[in-house]
């Protein structure tokens, strides 16, 4: 009763955080059309007459994701692309599943604040703050509990509990995007200068080249 209560919150105040960030809709619905050669910020709309109730649909979140990985984790992650009638709403959602210390690492949303809750087990979660303060805030959550990553700010994800873990969460972006810390750094394409991350990390060419190794 007190998940029921928790998502039915959540769903109360998420029309706000939408109104808040990307403007409201001009009409009923605006299907995403992919095949269109107009560029426009998002996706042109499809021909109402084309539209079908399987562009408002996404099926697969109840299922337990693969957690066999690196990270722990498995991130899935609707989005306009998934679901074409999300075109101009201005939301998306995602589920997370955690193995044993899984782990979501440091990332922002460029374009969405996000508001998660956890389904089961205990998670870590925190944010940091802009410079030159770079304060983290951060709490463990146990089942039900509800937590704010403020818009464009790094924040993570850890499995703390004793078992698996499972969260989701909703995003005031049809598209918010995602910026790994770690990626950025050293995956990018083509790298960045040693000399640039020498000087901004403080430690030796050797240890910026070892960490660029798993990207490349």
């Amino acid at each position: 009763m007190n998940l029921i209560l928790t998502l039915s919150c959540v769903a109360i105040i998420w029309p706000s955080l939408v109104l808040g960030h990307e403007p409201s809709p001009l009409q009923d619905f605006c299907v995403a059309d992919f095949n269109s050669i107009v560029r426009v910020n998002g996706f042109p709309c499809l021909n109402p007459r084309q539209v079908t109730v399987d562009h408002f649909l996404f099926k697969g979140l109840n299922i337990v994701g693969n957690t066999s990985n690196y990270l722990g984790v498995s991130v899935n992650r609707p989005t306009v692309n998934e679901i074409p009638g999300l075109n101009t709403l201005g939301m998306s959602t995602v589920r997370v599943d955690y193995t044993l210390g899984g782990v979501v690492p440091p990332h922002r949303h460029p374009r969405a604040s996000e508001i998660l809750v956890v389904l089961e087990g205990s998670v870590l979660v925190g944010f940091v703050t802009s410079s030159p303060e770079n304060r983290l805030i951060s709490k463990v959550l146990e089942k039900g509990d509800v937590f704010v990553f403020p818009f464009g700010l790094f924040h993570f994800q850890q499995n703390v509990g004793s078992g698996n873990a499972v969260s989701m969460a909703f995003l005031n972006s049809q598209n918010p995007g995602v910026v790994i810390a770690a990626n950025t750094m050293f995956g990018s394409r083509p790298t960045i200068e040693d000399d640039v991350l020498v000087r901004a990390l403080e430690v030796d060419s050797s240890v910026i080249q070892k960490l660029e190794a798993p990207y490349h």
